[in-house]
């Protein structure tokens, strides 16, 4: 049997505020919220699953953490309403499945997987992805669920700063986040999943990059997998999940290369916040990001857990 390392890496998106604006107690629970996302990640790995099942779990953790931009905690729009993305990808065939814009599914990451499994489509959006997710078993939930006040402060915010003309000055923070994760499995598979609000006071309707293949989220088999976070609409452009593949695949790159080019160079030069996680064939972790701070850990093939949130790497203890 093919013992390749196993490893897994996560983010819950660049959009956060400066250190010394919130508590040291509000940041160690942002990092537990992490290491919750990556443990359940980390079990499915080392009992011999797929990676395809851990970016999953991973994920679902936190869309059911307040502490993220997904699922509950999700950025309203202009309208006071969430319509939510996600996103995954099987790296060993590039079978893909997302959802877009909907608005009932408590966790969109599990609609997406079930966009995947039936095989027949790629993409589902609104009403009718809410419904699918339905007919997959998955029981809906108000559109409030998803509403917390740190959301709604922040939609009242951007929309105060839009009436006084100073909405370009809004943080990272008030605008946007997602969450993501990237697995290697035994059998050297690599799978990705993304999953997202979008961004607070965005228009209704849109959508960014989080559920296109190849933007946000990529995987492909002895490459990397790739989730991306960040203002989508520069992240489509330069189809910057697939970029990184391509990178590694034709130019010869490395992953930290390739993936630092993108986030500091190519997106940079948009003036844009951005930030991803990627995992390469060899188990090799990047995690770039040009913002204040990103949620973001990883697990691996030392067993060995890190979470953080700024600059400062904080070990979460050795994983079983």
């Amino acid at each position: 049997m093919n013992q390749n390392p196993i490893a897994i890496a996560i983010h819950g998106g660049c959009g956060m505020l400066e250190e010394e604006l919130r508590n040291p107690q509000h940041w160690a629970a942002v990092r537990t919220a992490l290491s919750a996302a990556l443990q359940a990640g980390w079990r499915v790995l080392a009992a011999g699953g797929a990676a395809l099942d851990a970016v999953e779990a991973a994920v679902v953790v936190m869309e059911d953490s307040a502490h993220f931009n997904s699922g509950h905690g999700a950025a309203l729009n202009a309208a006071g309403e969430h319509e939510l993305d996600a996103a995954i990808m099987d790296g060993s065939d590039l079978r893909a499945g997302a959802v877009c814009a909907v608005r009932t599914i408590r966790n969109p990451v599990r609609a997406a997987r079930a966009v995947l499994e039936q095989g027949d489509c790629v993409l589902l959006c609104g009403a009718a992805a809410d419904q699918f997710a339905e007919r997959c078993g998955m029981a809906p939930v108000p559109n409030s669920y998803f509403t917390t006040a740190q959301r709604s402060a922040a939609l009242a915010a951007l929309k105060a700063r839009m009436r006084g003309g100073s909405s370009t000055l809004a943080s990272e923070a008030e605008r946007h986040g997602t969450v993501g994760a990237v697995a290697l499995d035994r059998a050297g598979n690599l799978a990705a999943a993304t999953s997202t609000g979008g961004f607070n006071n965005k228009a209704p309707g849109r959508v960014g990059d989080t559920p296109i293949i190849g933007a946000g989220t990529y995987a492909a088999n002895g490459v990397c997998a790739v989730s991306c976070t960040g203002q989508g609409e520069i992240f489509i452009r330069h189809v910057a999940a697939h970029e990184i593949a391509a990178r590694l695949r034709y130019a010869g790159q490395g992953l930290a290369q390739a993936s630092e080019e993108m986030v500091f160079k190519e997106l940079s030069g948009h003036g844009i916040g951005a930030g991803l996680v990627a995992l390469d064939a060899a188990g090799n972790v990047a995690a770039p990001f040009n913002t204040n701070g990103m949620a973001r850990g990883w697990i691996g093939a030392d067993g060995v857990a890190w979470v953080a949130t700024h600059a400062p790497l904080h070990r979460a203890g050795d994983q079983g």
